[in-house]
């Protein structure tokens, strides 16, 4: 300090300024650092508050059911509640792009469908988010395996039949789907572009009126979550071919894989994933992750979980993120390929 003020040859009035100067930059440093300690204290210790978690569809789905479990215990946990706020509309667009634009905190978070994330922005011309710029990804609470079912009066026995089936009779198979560009929309479609067979797609609107259609027969088959179509199975109404998840399902042994079955890499599951908007801290989200992935080990919740027909998974946020990117490739070239659109 005495050395500055001698080269600008500073008075005592001037030196007196400096010294001023200085104490209050010295304070507004430590100010600074008292905020930033704070906040990274207040990080570690999420949540602080009550946790809004964004469900983009209707109460009583899966998405609602995962939802509302995982957050009684994350309430159960923290001491803090969890405000299950559904926000259905657009494909799950509407409710996804609050997020989206919500406060980067991390006390605004998305129960974020798999369509979400990897399917909708080829779906739809206008998507109002962008998932790579808006969001960042926590974890994959859990899956639901698809399952390949038809109608017993199909004369087909196994997978392999039923392509041959469809090879030589081009256009006369009908598959039931949730809704064009839903999974089991696209699923069939994969089916039929790694087959080289021609099958007609029946959309419905949701899964429970395409599963009611096949137990009638007025559609042949279609690609169901397991937690839909096992019980029709097991009531012999449905007769199930595969499951098209990468290990065969512990409620279902007996069923093949579509893998084991011919059709590789395919794997097709309904998955439920946790996201934040993208400027939340890495401290809150680990924080985030860590209470999550406790809840997915307790074994009432992979009970409660089982009842769905869902399969924990709880991974990394960078274990998820590659997940993200790889389905997208995967199902946008799906989608440009077979021309589906949601309008």
């Amino acid at each position: 300090m005495t050395a500055v003020c001698a080269s600008l040859a500073c008075g005592p009035a001037q030196r007196r300024c400096l010294a001023a100067t200085w104490r209050m930059l010295g304070l507004g440093l430590f100010a600074t650092l008292l905020v930033v300690a704070a906040a990274a204290a207040a990080d570690d210790a999420w949540p602080t508050k009550a946790v809004r978690l964004i469900v983009p569809f209707p109460p009583g789905g899966p998405a609602d059911a995962i939802a509302r479990i995982v957050g009684e215990r994350l309430t159960a946990r923290t001491q803090q509640p969890v405000i299950i706020d559904n926000r259905p509309g657009a494909g799950g667009n509407i409710g996804m792009a609050l997020v989206a634009k919500a406060a980067a905190d991390g006390y605004t978070l998305a129960l974020a469908p798999a369509g979400n994330l990897t399917v909708n922005p080829f779906l739809y011309r206008d998507v109002p988010y962008d998932v790579g710029r808006d969001f960042a990804p926590v974890t994959v609470l859990a899956a639901v395996p698809n399952i390949l079912v038809v109608h017993p009066s199909l004369p087909v026995p196994s997978v392999a039949e039923l392509i041959d089936y469809a090879r030589a009779h081009p256009g006369s198979l009908n598959f039931a789907s949730a809704g064009n560009g839903s999974g089991a929309h696209l699923a069939g479609e994969w089916l039929q572009a790694q087959s080289g067979t021609k099958m007609t797609h029946v959309p419905f609107n949701g899964v429970a009126p395409a599963v009611t259609a096949v137990l009638g027969g007025q559609v042949q088959w279609m690609f169901g979550a397991s937690s839909a179509v096992l019980p029709h199975v097991k009531a012999g109404k449905l007769i199930a071919f595969a499951v098209a998840s990468p290990r065969r399902l512990a409620a279902a042994p007996e069923l093949p894989t579509m893998i084991e079955s011919g059709f590789k890499d395919f794997e097709v599951t309904s998955w439920y994933s946790i996201v934040v908007p993208a400027q939340v801290s890495g401290a809150v989200i680990t924080r985030m992750h860590g209470q999550l992935v406790a809840i997915l080990a307790e074994p009432e919740v992979r009970a409660r979980l089982a009842g769905l027909g869902a399969e924990p998974v709880g991974n990394t946020p960078g274990e998820f993120a590659a997940m993200i990117k790889s389905e997208s490739a995967r199902w946008g070239q799906i989608v440009r390929d077979a021309h589906i659109t949601a309008e």
